[in-house]
């Protein structure tokens, strides 16, 4: 699992890196993860296949921030799951076949990476493993019965059967603790502490330290025991991982993946408008549906006629994603840098603006930064502006940012947002921002993880954004 090799691609001369990771096989869909994957996968599966578990969690993780109901939990979990990491029944191989289990090992790989990851801070371990004990327990309960049972069975858990000469003594204790008729349930004794939400509950008799848990409530017995070894596994992990044979490649992405719960790469094929379809003069009628970071961006460099390098080519990107042409662009920064003279625009700043736009260097079709890169990029320093503001403002400075878009600090509102600040769920408060200052959106249910996607939901409620300018 830890270790790097390079193999030569079949499909050119060039050397691909893989990843000792391994193959496996899978009964099941669920999985205890007790054991490593060992085979190989390449370094670009390795980042995208982390990165698209790391959505599901982050999905689950904002769910629970923002108060979701079980039934709109499960449909957005469900939503998700099936664009980030598909599972399929053992029904479905007969029509998927190798599929099933190429699913199964993404998702086996994928969170034995996390666990690299997530594995550096106490902090981080907790909340990974949360997480993914929310995950296990959704996916427990979707699974067919048969295939459930199958899975249990294979764990050999150390329940103890409670005998029906116990069952029949504690029977009205029983009843009354499970709110209905017992005699068809077969129950397991087990330390109280292994099923504090049973206890919490009070779904369950409890005697001398232990608790009576029916079979019907056998999830919350098997979460636990999932939870534990997960922990436990977690902290070996960490204690280890100073030792592990990292590749220098691995340890960038870990970092990046590790710097906290953040969306991946928003899809830029989904801009609402094309390029040539805002002009330089348009820019400042449309700051008011711009993400947080982007009116920071643009409000400094009316004040200061000038932003430095980063801040450049974050509002750069930004504008030309959103539909700026390079045309266009080339006059918006000539009219903003108006303290320059023509000469010195032309001799320091044109040449970066054509070569965000690919006409210069590499050519490169440059895209916009996503939250992902803005966050885990370099943070902005004195005189910087780029960066994102949840992260990077005082809260003071927030307060007041919130308060010029129209939301009161003081309100419900403005308290859940500086909540989710100070939880460090940053793309949680760019969301509520957008929900509340263009109530038009309505109340999303995925988070904002591009800034282009904030002023694309944003300006779709101009009343003009369907039919021109």
């Amino acid at each position: 699992m830890y270790r790097s090799s390079r193999t030569r691609s079949q499909n050119s001369g060039k050397k691909a890196t893989t990843l000792s990771l391994g193959t496996a096989e899978y009964p099941t869909r669920l999985n205890f993860y007790l054991d490593p994957p060992t085979g190989e996968i390449s370094l670009e599966e390795f980042e995208t296949w982390a990165l698209d578990r790391l959505y599901v969690l982050s999905e689950i993780e904002n769910a629970i921030f923002r108060n979701k109901t079980r039934k709109e939990f499960d449909l957005l979990l469900r939503k998700v799951l099936d664009k980030h990491l598909p599972m399929s029944s053992n029904m479905a191989r007969s029509v998927k076949g190798a599929q099933v289990d190429a699913e199964r090992c993404k998702d086996h790989y994928s969170h034995f990476i996390l666990r690299l990851a997530f594995c550096r801070s106490e902090e981080l371990r907790r909340r990974f493993v949360r997480l993914e004990s929310i995950l296990f327990r959704f996916r427990f309960m979707q699974e067919e019965a048969r295939e459930r049972q199958s899975f249990v069975d294979r764990l050999h858990f150390q329940w103890e059967l409670v005998s029906e000469e116990e069952k029949k003594l504690l029977h009205d204790k029983l009843t009354n603790a499970c709110q209905r008729n017992i005699d068809s349930d077969t129950f397991f004794k087990v330390d109280f502490i292994r099923v504090p939400d049973l206890v919490e509950r009070r779904s369950v008799y409890i005697s001398r330290g232990n608790a009576y848990v029916p079979f019907s409530e056998q999830v919350s017995l098997v979460v636990d025991d999932f939870e534990q070894k997960l922990l436990m596994a977690m902290e070996k992990t960490a204690k280890i991982l100073p030792r592990l044979d990292e590749d220098d490649r691995l340890v960038p992405i870990l970092d990046n993946l590790g710097k906290g719960f953040i969306a991946p790469e928003y899809n830029s094929q989904s801009v609402s408008k094309k390029a040539g379809e805002f002009g330089a003069d348009d820019i400042d009628g449309l700051v008011r549906y711009f993400p947080l970071c982007a009116q920071h961006l643009h409000h400094s460099l009316r004040r200061d006629k000038h932003l430095r390098h980063f801040g450049r080519l974050q509002y750069g990107l930004f504008l030309k994603e959103m539909g700026l042409s390079m045309e266009e662009a080339l006059i918006f920064w000539r009219k903003s840098f108006s303290n320059i003279s023509d000469e010195r625009f032309s001799k320091e700043y044109r040449y970066n603006v054509r070569h965000q736009y690919g006409q210069e260097g590499n050519r490169r079709d440059y895209k916009a930064f996503s939250c992902q890169q803005i966050l885990t990029g370099p943070q902005p320093g004195p005189g910087d502006a780029h960066g994102c503001p949840y992260r990077t403002f005082s809260v003071e400075n927030l307060t007041q940012a919130i308060s010029s878009l129209g939301i009161t600090p003081d309100s419900a509102d403005g308290r859940e947002i500086l909540d989710a600040v100070r939880n460090r769920h940053y793309h949680i408060a760019c969301t509520r921002v957008l929900e509340l200052s263009h109530p038009a959106v309505g109340t999303l249910s995925e988070t904002i993880n591009h800034p282009n996607q904030y002023f694309n939901l944003a300006y779709a409620t101009h009343p003009a954004s369907n039919t021109g300018k």
